[in-house]
């Protein structure tokens, strides 16, 4: 491979350049009006050629930022990322349909056991490289931002807290006018990393009001639910009373957001708040050296701390058949965890960049990754 030095690669149109599904598309924001940012050093594949990736919605602001800039400076290379959702894109990488996957859940034991065959006996790696809060948004006429307490959050989502001027939700926010409103909690309808995630806050930090299972599908029969990101967006601004958690990238300023209590505060989402509790986080036990899973702390109560994170991995092969394969997934994948792909994405999608901690334990490992005899 080659290092191409990459001044200032600002203002790059990426307009049609991920290939998405119809079904499958969580198109957040205008690509006409998305720019890339500055690539910094990016060493590029020999030749170029074509790597193909799919899974996780929630990526796809970032994918597009880092798609333009990689292949902006990459001569001949062509970075497809089909946003089908977190789950399908975990099965078309077992099945070996695509190079990498992108999910907001890292493999588990048992899609551990079917990727290691997939990738030839070798080791199939979690790579956390996009990091942002889970916003809880709402629409309420006459109401921008709102406190709830995890157990509330719990209630609303669980369907046993329904209207908006409950006792419980009223008691948390004195100075606010509540309507005698039916709540319409908004779910995902497809297997999501997003709902696992939301899902996995719930479980702990909310007590009894929320006494489901872990799981990257929903729980309950949906009062109202949408397909990816965008499709959750879009009902909750359809309509009046609507209440949802989504990747904060793709919350709009039409949308009321959720302040979350932690400890006697209620925290507003950030990308820096977010990051602070993958610092307070523990690596999964079960870790390999070269695997980089992490179990967040949902219920801390250092209110520096927004509890509800997406943690977006990058799922690949410690060993590829094919040499330009493993090539191009360590090209690229080196760009997305670098200081300037990191930066970019947070400018353009408001993720948390990783820590110069956490980047160089990626890039050794990604650096690991070879082609077979």
């Amino acid at each position: 491979m080659k290092l191409f030095k990459y001044g200032q690669f600002a203002g790059i149109a990426v307009a049609g350049t991920l290939a998405l599904s119809a079904c499958g598309s969580d198109q957040a924001v205008d690509p006409e009006n998305s720019e890339a940012a500055a690539a910094g050093d990016v060493e590029c594949v020999d030749g170029g050629g074509t790597l193909s990736g799919a899974g996780a919605s929630s990526q796809e602001n970032a994918m597009k930022t880092w798609k333009a800039a990689y292949e902006g400076a990459c001569e001949g290379a062509t970075v497809n990322y089909d946003s089908v959702g977190s789950g399908a894109g975990r099965s078309q990488f077992i099945d070996g349909a695509v190079s990498f996957a992108g999910s907001d859940a890292a493999l588990d034991s048992e899609e551990t056991e079917q990727a290691t065959e997939r990738c030839s006996g070798s080791e199939a790696i979690n790579l956390p490289a996009y990091i942002s809060p889970i916003a809880v948004t709402f629409n309420l006429d006459g109401v921008d931002s709102l406190n709830l307490p995890p157990e509330v959050i719990g209630g609303i989502f669980n369907q046993k807290i329904t209207q908006w001027d409950d006792e419980s939700i009223a008691e948390a926010n004195p100075d606010t006018d509540l309507p005698s409103e039916k709540i319409i909690p908004v779910n995902r309808s497809d297997e999501s990393g997003t709902t696992e995630n939301f899902v996995s806050y719930l479980s702990e930090a909310a007590g009894d009001s929320w006494p489901h299972d872990v799981s990257g599908n929903w729980p309950i029969e949906p009062a109202e639910a949408g397909q990816g990101s965008s499709g959750v967006v879009s009902a909750i601004e359809g309509g009046n009373g609507t209440i949802g958690y989504v990747d904060a990238s793709h919350v709009t300023e039409d949308l009321g957001t959720v302040n979350v209590g932690v400890g006697d505060d209620f925290v507003e989402y950030s990308p820096e708040a977010a990051a602070a509790i993958v610092d307070a986080s523990s690596p999964r036990e079960e870790n390999t050296e070269n695997d980089h899973a992490i179990d967040l702390n949902y219920t801390g109560s250092d209110s520096s701390v927004y509890p509800i994170v997406l943690v977006s991995y990058h799922v690949a092969c410690m060993e590829y058949e094919d040499q330009n394969t493993a090539d191009l997934v360590k090209s690229f994948l080196n760009y997305v965890v670098s200081e300037d792909g990191q930066q970019a994405v947070a400018e353009e999608a408001g993720s948390a960049p990783i820590t110069e901690d956490t980047r160089e334990s990626l890039q050794n490992t990604i650096d690991s990754i070879s082609a077979g005899a």
